[in-house]
């Protein structure tokens, strides 16, 4: 028997890389010391490019029946509204912010492993390992304190910001921590005039409060409190921000959870270490101004997993999992910045550049050019890998996407149960060569190129691995037979 990956932590990331192992029937444990998945809310928001790569898992409809599409954000000051910005922009089949409690985002990810066979084996941590010649050495003690050494594959630490993987390796984690706190509170919030399905953020001189809607009249609070917060805030606390920021007549009740949270922007330089990797908040963390954290990890588990599941199988070589980190890391470091950036915008406290930043948001924010950017970007479905190691070719001259880029389509690329890549091309001798020599790697059927000009090699994530002319199909040829070799097509 094969010896199966590790996944170290629980949580949405390690669920999904666990799920989408399990689904191109790869051996996988996962392990979490907590003894039970969250009951919290916790990360909320869930954004197309997400819901996209859910959906090649067969489980994106689960989500939309479970959470609550939010259709708008609107910035408010009192009660004027600054700007309002629509959420049905972006050119995806998912056109909204999927509002779903991270405890519901847990049981559906657990009930998609369980599909496939697996178990989350809970009240278990890691307590130590050493790579060896074709593999990781896991110590991990169970339940009832028994230890255990797992012979794994690959380790790959999903265990958060406190990563036991991360700091067993020793990588750095740089970055700065903020002075200011945050208090977060889930309550009932009556006399909001706010449409229902909003995300309503409030500025004010005195500070911010965001409320993200979690179902009908229940909503998250976000709000700066400064350096000296109150240790154990309280209802009356947050009320009194409402109160002092809002637009008035807005009512807490029924609080579920509040606390009190700082703020980390950090990230590790590199995402592997020999056959040991960090996704998720192992690897990066940031500002909540977006809510991009949860997405961006469970994009790093669906780039890793596919990746995974070739080299594990013998259809690619080991070469092929260095693209992980070049893809990903980049994409960490733009999400750092743009968050860190919306989130400094938003607490400005000098007057003249709230006025500005005021004045700027209500006259540019309702631009149909600028909220159809805005939208695209947050939804993360303008994230690609340019230059990514995998990438060959080029879309020079032909109409459709370049190497690195998403590819739009109106099925979802690789939801089989093996990755495989999808050849875009005319039927003619060339594209029939390649399906038969690459037949391991390749879906059988051909699809309908974006230019009958040019053949695209899809990967199995839906972005482009490589594009050529026609008569130029000794390119993807070459492409597919790096690939599998584990080397780069470049």
């Amino acid at each position: 028997m094969s010896k199966p990956i590790l996944v170290v932590g629980a949580g949405p990331v390690g669920l999904t890389l666990a799920a989408e192992l399990a689904r191109y029937r790869v051996p996988v444990r996962i392990i979490d010391k907590a003894p039970a998945r969250t009951d919290k809310s916790k990360a909320l928001a869930v954004w197309a490019r997400t819901l996209e790569l859910l959906d090649r898992s067969g489980c994106a409809e689960a989500f939309l029946a479970n959470g609550l599409e939010a259709e708008s954000v609107g910035v408010y000051s009192g009660k004027d509204v600054i700007a309002r910005v629509t959420l049905d922009e972006a050119v995806s089949r998912f056109r909204c912010l999927l509002m779903i409690p991270q405890s519901e985002t847990e049981r559906l990810l657990d009930e998609q492993f369980e599909k496939f066979g697996g178990r989350v084996e809970r009240n278990t941590e890691l307590t130590g390992f050493t790579e060896n010649a074709d593999g990781v050495a896991c110590a991990i003690s169970g339940p009832d304190g028994r230890s255990e050494t797992v012979e794994a594959s690959f380790l790959i630490g999903c265990d958060g910001a406190h990563s036991t993987v991360r700091r067993t390796l020793g990588m750095p984690f740089d970055g700065e921590t903020l002075t200011t706190h945050f208090v977060l509170a889930d309550v009932h919030v009556d006399g909001l005039a706010a449409p229902k399905a909003e995300l309503a953020i409030f500025w004010n001189q005195d500070g911010i409060f965001v409320l993200f809607p979690i179902s009908p009249g229940r909503y998250r609070l976000i709000a700066d409190v400064g350096a000296l917060a109150p240790a154990e805030p309280t209802l009356a606390d947050v009320q009194a921000i409402v109160d002092r920021r809002g637009p008035g007549g807005v009512t807490l009740s029924q609080p579920v959870w509040i606390s009190l949270f700082g703020i980390n922007e950090r990230k590790v330089r590199d995402y592997r270490a020999g056959r040991v990797f960090v996704a998720g908040d192992a690897a990066h963390i940031h500002s909540p101004a977006g809510g991009q954290g949860m997405n961006t990890g469970m994009q790093d588990a669906f780039n890793l997993a596919w990746k995974l599941a070739l080299v594990t199988s013998g259809r690619a070589g080991l070469g092929l999992i260095d693209s992980y980190s070049a893809e990903r890391s980049p994409v960490a470091e733009q999400i750092l910045a743009d968050s860190g950036r919306l989130l400094r915008v938003a607490m400005v406290r000098n007057t003249f550049a709230q006025n500005l930043r005021n004045f700027a948001a209500r006259h540019i924010l309702g631009l149909s050019a600028v909220q159809h950017a805005l939208t695209e970007r947050l939804s993360e479905i303008t994230i690609g890998y340019p230059n990514s190691p995998l990438n060959a070719g080029s879309a020079g001259g032909l109409h459709g996407p370049a190497p690195g880029a998403r590819i739009v389509a109106d099925r979802p690329f690789g939801a089989g149960d093996a990755p495989r890549f999808a050849l875009l091309a005319r039927e003619d001798d060339h594209a029939r060569a390649i399906l038969r020599g690459h037949a391991s790697i390749l879906e059988p059927q051909l699809h309908q190129p974006p230019d009958e000009r040019g053949i695209w090699l899809v990967r199995p994530d839906g972005y482009v691995a490589a594009v050529a002319r026609a008569d130029r199909a000794e390119i993807i040829d070459g492409a597919l037979a790096a690939i599998a070799a584990g080397v780069n097509p470049g």
